[in-house]
């Protein structure tokens, strides 16, 4: 298997959700996000990681909340009005995990053809390649394309699992 061929087969043409972390717009399959939030105050969790903002109440339901810039190795900065969560929902062992994941920004829904979806480069991008499934290309812009199931590794996952339950 090449390389286009494995991420022409990760990447698949479809509608991804844009939003913005630092100065690059990211996206993440429509399918995976359940919901976009105002960021909310969420409880920290002693002896967590890093990235990982604490805990929020959604609805009745804790929900682990994540700090993108934070997991890809980004500096971060101060949240602004325009901060805000993405709840996703992932498959981890044949279960599914919610988490919210904040971000600078939401852009808009985009939709991506075949065509229009490169694979990533072998070099240059400041966020670890395994996380990237393609480029999508736009006009005069490039979205970098993020599998949020790969974002966190298994191990990470398994203790997330556990705050939030």
């Amino acid at each position: 298997m090449t390389l286009d061929t494995q991420y022409a087969a990760v990447a698949a043409p479809g509608k991804y959700l844009s939003f913005v972390l630092g100065d690059e717009e990211y996206g993440v399959e429509i399918l995976k996000v359940q919901e976009i939030n105002g960021l909310t105050k969420a409880t920290r969790v002693p002896r967590t990681p890093d990235f990982v903002r604490g805990v929020i109440n959604l609805r009745g339901k804790v929900i682990p909340v994540i700090d993108l810039r934070r997991k890809l190795g980004m500096a971060t900065g101060p949240d602004t009005e325009k901060t805000c969560n993405i709840v996703v929902q992932i498959r981890h062992r044949d279960e599914n995990v919610t988490m919210g994941v904040i971000v600078d920004d939401v852009s808009e829904v985009l939709n991506f053809s075949a065509d229009q979806i490169d694979p990533p480069p072998a070099f240059g991008s400041g966020v670890q390649a395994e996380f990237i499934i393609g480029m999508g290309k736009l006009e005069n812009n490039v979205v970098i394309l993020l599998d949020i199931e790969k974002v966190l590794s298994g191990s990470e996952l398994e203790s997330l699992a556990t705050v939030g339950a």
